[in-house]
Order: structure tokens, then sequence, then C-alpha cells
């Protein structure tokens, strides 16, 4: 990893940020992006404490000219870019019917096409440099989670897209891999939208009872390391991705009575 020009979406917090003290502690060289100035310099700050060389870019990722402007900053800096890590996201937690559908767009905006923005304009320079394009993706990409349909949806997309890419690049050199947390702390949670779009506040499960970030960074490392194609982590995760391929009419129930179990659950008492 050393000198590796590693480009962060989403980079100033949870798992981004953990990601960028886990490559960056491995010798390559970070860029953060992010739409919160302050968010970003502090991390930038946190990483330069740390000898890891970095700086960061406010960017939004669901904004085709801004991706377009990150590639063009990174290769002034650097010259190359290494390594694409699609990992900007926001959640949403309502139930369908009482949704509006705005919510499930911004969600669209961000997780999926930000991933086909980024990867859009920095894959010519992946291509040169044989390198990763990796998204960070869900559980929920794989079992559709009740009351997050937005959020399910939108990494469903996301891991069609990458494996479509994936094998288009087959015979270009150009890893691909698809990373996939379960339950992982990180304040994705606290900022989920609810039904109207704004903002959660709190989780509404026990974070410390999760993988951490910095333990997930370190999966992904390896991952990327190895050019694995996919990444399922937490035995819950393997579990549920196992399962829901085998038994789908028992998952269905299995996701219902969990999540319904989440405090102030959406979905609680629609079976009445």
């Amino acid at each position: 990893m050393k000198d590796k020009v590693v480009i962060i979406t989403g980079g100033s917090s949870g798992i981004g940020k953990a990601l960028a003290d886990e490559f960056g502690s491995k010798g390559a060289k970070i860029v953060i992006t992010g739409r919160n100035t302050e968010a970003l310099d502090h991390s930038i700050a946190d990483l330069k404490e740390k000898n890891i060389e970095a700086f960061g870019i406010k960017s939004d990722v669901s904004k085709e000219e801004d991706n377009k402007e990150m590639v063009k900053q990174v290769l002034e800096k650097y010259g190359k870019i290494d390594i694409l890590i699609n990992n900007a996201g926001i959640s949403m937690r309502a139930l369908f019917e009482e949704l509006n559908l705005d919510v499930i767009r911004q969600v669209m905006d961000i997780n999926f096409f930000g991933t086909v923005n980024a990867t859009k304009y920095c894959l010519p320079e992946i291509i040169k440099t044989k390198g990763s394009i990796i998204g960070i993706s869900s559980i929920a990409g794989f079992r559709g989670l009740p009351g997050r349909v937005g959020y399910s949806a939108s990494k469903f997309a996301m891991q069609g897209f990458l494996e479509a890419l994936r094998t288009e690049l087959l015979y270009k050199g150009v890893h691909v891999l698809t990373a996939c947390p379960g339950f992982t702390a990180s304040n994705i949670r606290k900022k989920s939208l609810t039904n109207d779009g704004s903002h959660q506040g709190e989780s509404p499960r026990n974070e410390q009872k999760m993988m951490s970030a910095e333990e997930c960074a370190k999966h992904i490392y390896k991952a990327t390391k190895k050019r694995k194609k996919f990444l399922i982590l937490t035995p819950i995760g393997k579990i549920t991705v196992f399962l829901n391929k085998l038994f789908p009419g028992f998952m269905d129930k299995m996701t219902y009575n969990a999540l319904a179990k989440e405090p102030d659950s959406p979905f609680s008492n629609s079976k009445n």
C-alpha cells in the first residue's frame, strides 16, 4: 500500500474515517471527501497527527460535477488514483406506505448514484494503475430490510452495478470489491432519515454490541490486499445471507420479528 493514492468518499467519520486510518497507517496517501468542511478539517488534522499523508475535498457524491472536480484535484496533487472506496452513504427508517418519496430519491442519489458518479470519473485512472474499486454496501443489499426500503433498494442497486462493472473489467486488471458489513457501530443510524426526511437523531440499536468501525476497516483492508470480490462481515450477516437464499419465507418472518423489536420501530404494530 506504500504511496498508493486512496480516495474515500464520506471519509470524515464512521467506517470512512476508520478506513482512512487503516489504509493510511500502511503508507497510502489518503484523500477523503465529504459535505461538511469542519468535519473534513478535523479528520485531516487527526490523520496528519498520525503521520498519514492526507487531504480533504469538500464534495457531494450525488452531484456529477463535484466528482469530476474531485478527480481533477487529486490528479493535480498526486498524478494518479490507485483505489476508490465508495463509502459515502445515508440510511432511512420508515414504513413505505408512510414515506415521502423524496426520501428514497435522496438515499438513491447518495448511496447508488454517488457510487456511479465517483466511479465514472475515477475509472480511467484506476484502469491505468490496475487498481481497485470498492463499494461499501450492506447485508441490506442481500436481504431487504423492512422499514428501510429505500436503503435496501440503494444497496441492491449498488451491488448489481459493481457486479456488472467487475465483469466488464474482467480483462483490464481492475479489482472490484463489494464489502458488506452487518450492523457496524457508526453514525449512519443517527443521521438516518425518517418518513418526512428529518434526521432520526438517535440510533435504535445497541451500538456497543456491534462490530466497531475500526475492526470493519481492517477486514476491508485485508480483502483489498487479497483482491477479493465479496466480503460479508459478522456472523449474523453471514447467516442471514446464507439462510435467505435457502429459506426466503422463513427469513421474512425472522427479519420482521427482529426489526420489530427495535425501540420505536415503525412497524411493530403493523400486524394489528
